[in-house]
């Protein structure tokens, strides 16, 4: 399967590096020194699964990498719209775009660039970061992909990336409600990237903690209640259930908000905690712990 990356961080760099191990045909979109490092010496991924070196294919340029089956789509949410309008050469006649990235809106963010019938839903669940130019850090088990057409012509090329995945060793599982999907995972997502953000501390420390456990608890509560607020059909227990799921998380893992704090860079927390406070004003539903959250994480949405 002709497989292109479009952000080659912890996400796209992970899953795109376990694809190319398995001998699918991939092209990485980088830039800078993690470009070189990928050229030069190839992508290293440190993993509890398994360690691995693979020779890998990376340009800077979309239009130098042909077009492809599918397009990972895993750059921050600050590079949405510039990244998607570079797509264009590379999205083949029956191509699909899967938006691995944080938040709820990606879709339609695809959709002002894209073709329609061209732009998937996907869900990403794995703690890993660029622990410098070239190499790939992953922390704890996670490492699974969920995603599913958003119209029933993409069924096919959804089924086709699943066996690619699985060829590759990893979790992938097509879903038929994307979107609930998305919401799920931003109920975890929203808390866990905002209150070890905010605490700067890892989800261990958060956990333990009574007062963050009841922030992390209360942020998940607002936007389960935001979703359902939306017509999203979330379960009932649904936060009971991510927390416990919290409760099982490697102590030692920090969302890659809380990376990008600490080494400085720009921050998502505008199109998480903020976007729920942003959706909860529009449907009448208050959000003190998202405001509190965001507040506290904006003297750093541009980084140093």
């Amino acid at each position: 399967m002709k497989i292109v990356v479009m952000g080659a961080g912890g996400v796209g760099g992970y899953f795109g590096g376990r694809l190319a191990q398995a001998g699918h045909d991939v092209t990485f979109i980088a830039r800078g020194r993690h470009l070189q490092a990928l050229r030069s010496r190839g992508l290293a991924i440190k993993s509890p699964q398994g360690d691995a070196q693979v020779e890998v294919n990376a340009v800077e340029d979309p239009a130098q990498a042909g077009t492809a089956d599918a397009i990972l789509f895993a750059v921050k949410l600050w590079d949405t719209e510039s990244a998607a309008a570079r797509l264009h050469p590379v999205l083949g006649a029956n191509g699909v775009v899967v938006p691995f990235q944080n938040g709820v809106e990606s879709i339609d963010r695809l959709k002002k660039f894209l073709p329609e019938k061209s732009v998937m839903g996907g869900a990403a669940y794995i703690a890993a970061r660029i622990g410098e130019p070239g190499v790939i850090v992953h922390t704890g088990k996670m490492a699974r992909l969920r995603f599913g057409a958003v119209q029933s012509v993409q069924r096919s090329a959804a089924i086709a990336l699943q066996a690619a995945c699985r060829d590759a060793g990893f979790e992938a599982e097509v879903v038929d409600d994307i979107v609930a999907v998305l919401w799920e995972k931003f109920v975890l997502l929203v808390a866990l990237s905002g209150t070890t953000a905010l605490a700067r501390v890892p989800i261990g420390v958060v956990r333990a903690d009574p007062d963050l456990r009841w922030l992390l608890e209360q942020a998940m509560q607002e936007t389960w209640q935001v979703a359902r607020a939306r017509g999203v059909a979330l379960p009932q227990d649904l936060v009971a259930k991510t927390m416990a799921f919290v409760d099982g998380l490697a102590p030692e893992m920090k969302s890659s908000m809380l990376g990008d704090l600490e080494a400085g860079g720009r921050l998502e927390a505008a199109w998480l905690s903020g976007a729920v406070v942003r959706m909860g004003a529009e449907a009448g539903i208050a959000t003190p712990a998202n405001k509190a959250i965001y507040a506290g994480l904006k003297p750093f949405l541009d980084g140093r």
